[in-house]
């Protein structure tokens, strides 16, 4: 009997010392697990997203751009990271790169995802969210934002509209204005015109920021009115638009150059050339620099004063100035009026005298050149040469009952007549004694 009980209580042994061996090895494996369970998810809590770089950073409605997320894992572990994707229904992944594989992100290091991106409109915010799943705990989730805006740059001109002249040299401004809340990039310029000039031949502008409004200059020399366009294409992200500033060029009197007027006029008969003086006065509202008055082709300067140098004139200023030339054609005598403005474009003035004619009638013309192709095309001569009655040639004399200046000399016919009466009355009243005084002798 007491062999059995002993039988027994060794089978009960060996089956508890296993069991007890089973129960301690599964509570082993359960504590490794639920440690290895909380250590993953502690290292994938110090993963989390840095940065967001939106290129462009405002989209247009519709626009394609790139969005690049970029990741830190603060840790000490590496973590692995899959699927990553945005999540929006208005943004939309239009090429996703091969993520479904296990990136793994180590400790201290970074990580970047770049998706190709297309926005759908209005203009507005879209709200979107980044998710990436880690391998042995959950996602990882960021909101962020993409900006939708459909205003286009302006652009307009700025020129001398109503002071274009013919072969002048003249500054038009390009602005342009970004009104939009990002900067736009590769801006280039391209002007383009007939019978025009244009420097620089295109203009290169690396960005604009938002908000921002610059202007580029363009010189434009126009031998005939024409109209300009300035192209100018840009960037915004990688996606190319393009815009077009039209500039109607329309030649017009300059309304801030000087006016040289010519007045009291004497030509002067000196044997083998002619001398002719006169008044000048700048009736416009900016000086005149260099002023030099000369003549034209068929007269030819000559003797002491071949051109006559006045200099700087300023506005409501006169002078006077002495031309000494030669000419065989009295019919056709252009007095030249050359001048220079502030900016150094030069402009010239030509008056056309018929000194033939005792009536004093005359042509005029204006006409200009210069080194800078600047004209002068339609300025006024009050009192010109025209003015001075019937002239001989070389030799002769000029008639003092002729002279109509619009000076003193205006006054000679009348002195002279009123000198002539009185030495009349006088010769009247002294005639007895004068002819008691010629008996005598």
């Amino acid at each position: 009997m007491k062999k059995k009980i002993g039988i027994v209580c060794i089978l009960i042994l060996l089956l508890v010392i296993p069991a007890a061996y089973a129960a301690t090895d599964t509570s082993s494996t359960s504590s490794s697990t639920s440690s290895s369970s909380t250590s993953s998810a502690d290292a994938a809590a110090l993963v989390y997203v840095t940065n967001v770089t939106l290129d462009p950073e405002v989209f247009y409605p519709g626009e394609t751009g790139e969005v690049t997320i970029t990741l830190k894992n603060d840790g000490s572990t590496s973590v692995g990271l899959t699927s990553p994707d945005i999540l929006s229904d208005k943004v939309h992944v239009v090429k996703k790169d091969n993520w479904e594989t296990m990136s793994f992100i180590g400790a201290g290091a970074t990580l970047s995802y770049s998706f190709q991106i297309k926005v759908d409109p209005p203009d507005g915010n879209i709200f979107a969210l980044f998710t990436v799943a880690t391998k042995d705990a959950g996602s990882i989730h960021f909101p962020f934002v993409v900006k939708v805006d459909s205003k286009d740059l302006l652009t307009t001109s700025a020129g001398k509209l109503d002071a274009f002249t013919q072969s002048t040299e003249e500054t038009v401004n390009i602005s342009i204005i970004n009104p939009r809340e990002g900067a736009i990039k590769n801006i280039m310029i391209v002007p383009s015109g007939e019978y025009a000039t244009i420097n620089p031949p295109q203009k290169y502008i690396s960005s604009i920021a938002s908000e921002t409004e610059i202007d580029v200059p363009f010189t434009v020399i126009a031998d005939q009115e024409t109209n300009l366009t300035f192209h100018i294409s840009y960037q915004n992200g990688d996606t190319s638009h393009s815009a077009d500033v039209f500039y109607p060029v329309k030649f017009s009197e300059d309304k801030e150059e000087a006016v040289p007027i010519i007045n009291n006029v004497v030509l002067t008969s000196k044997g083998t050339y002619y001398d002719l003086t006169g008044d000048i006065t700048n009736t416009g509202i900016t000086d005149a620099k260099g002023l030099v008055v000369s003549v034209g082709s068929p007269a030819k300067g000559t003797g002491t004063y071949p051109e006559y140098a006045i200099g700087s004139m300023a506005a409501d200023d006169s002078g006077s100035f002495d031309v000494t030339f030669s000419c065989s054609d009295l019919s056709s005598v252009p007095l030249v009026i050359t001048w220079k403005s502030s900016t150094g474009d030069t402009y010239s003035l030509t008056k056309i005298l018929d000194l033939t004619s005792s009536s004093g009638a005359s042509t005029s013309s204006s006409s200009g050149s210069g080194t800078s192709g600047g004209t002068s095309s339609s300025s006024s001569m009050a009192g010109g040469p025209s003015d001075m009655g019937g002239m001989g040639g070389p030799g002769g004399s000029t008639s003092l009952f002729s002279a109509k200046g619009n000076g003193i000399s205006s006054f000679y016919p009348v002195i002279a007549a009123g000198i002539i009466i009185v030495a009349g009355i006088v010769l009247w009243k002294k005639r007895r004694w004068l002819s008691a005084k010629i008996k005598k002798q």
